[in-house]
């Protein structure tokens, strides 16, 4: 159904500027997205938004560049006030914003604890709420997550502990927002090959979780391609619209409920 693609539709990405949300923003636009809002955290990602920017230009699409921490409820409403004021409405509203902490429970402190929450918690929370104000109707919201919410794992307790609630937050969202025909979908990659997982790891915890996954070895590193991860994304806002509620774990047979 015409009305369920991503064809001339406006899209906002938090977390749009590089990884997997830079993917993302390049791919959308290849697929005739009309415009999209590449939101980036802070100064040192602005280049990477940049290259982006002009990647979704060249793929014949418009890019709005959006800075600003996330962390507080007015920072978001703001994000979604300017997304839409640059775009006139927003059709598909994704967020990939995350951070990790990787350590033993002993050593996690009230600081960890309330950095963490705020970004993989707190800013998720307001991303959706913002979403339901702001998306056009039969719009898209697509949360970002992780497979550690099926995993029997320690030290990376709050970071899966803060990504949990999204669960929550999702599929309320799915009946609050299912009236106006809004699906919400969270999508929990394994194990990515990107910067984001090599920066806690070691050499040993990562060459385990290159080889743990069913599919590992038919990949080129055993990690999950964030490719993959993008084409799914592009399924679910597109014509994928009938699944909505769904956390989606997508790692090759990591792990899984």
């Amino acid at each position: 159904m015409t009305e369920n693609t991503i064809t001339s539709k406006n899209v906002l990405i938090a977390g749009g500027a590089k990884n997997l949300g830079g993917l993302i923003s390049r791919d959308l636009a290849e697929q005739g997205a009309r415009a999209i809002a590449v939101h980036y955290n802070s100064e040192s990602t602005r280049q990477a938004a940049e290259e982006t920017a002009s990647a979704i230009e060249q793929a014949g699409a418009t890019a709005h560049l959006l800075q600003a921490d996330l962390t507080t409820a007015a920072a978001v409403r703001k994000l979604f006030a300017d997304a839409k004021t640059a775009m006139g409405s927003i059709d598909i509203a994704i967020n990939t914003t995350g951070m990790v902490i990787k350590k033993p429970l002993s050593e996690i402190t009230e600081e960890d604890y309330d950095t963490i929450f705020a970004i993989n918690s707190k800013t998720a929370l307001f991303f959706i709420q913002q979403s339901g104000e702001h998306l056009a109707d039969r719009g898209k919201l697509l949360t970002v997550v992780t497979s550690l919410l099926s995993a029997y794992t320690g030290l990376y307790s709050i970071y899966a502990g803060s990504k949990a609630p999204v669960e929550h937050f999702t599929r309320a969202a799915s009946k609050e927002y299912g009236e106006r025909g809004i699906s919400v979908t969270a999508v929990a990659p394994g194990p990515m090959e990107t910067p984001f997982f090599y920066g806690q790891e070691t050499k040993e915890s990562a060459e385990y979780n290159q080889n743990a996954a069913d599919l590992s070895k038919f990949t080129e590193t055993g990690l999950t391609d964030p490719r993959d991860i993008v084409s799914l994304v592009r399924f679910l806002v597109g014509e994928g619209w009938w699944i909505t509620g769904q956390t989606i774990l997508a790692n090759g047979g990591y792990t899984t409920r």
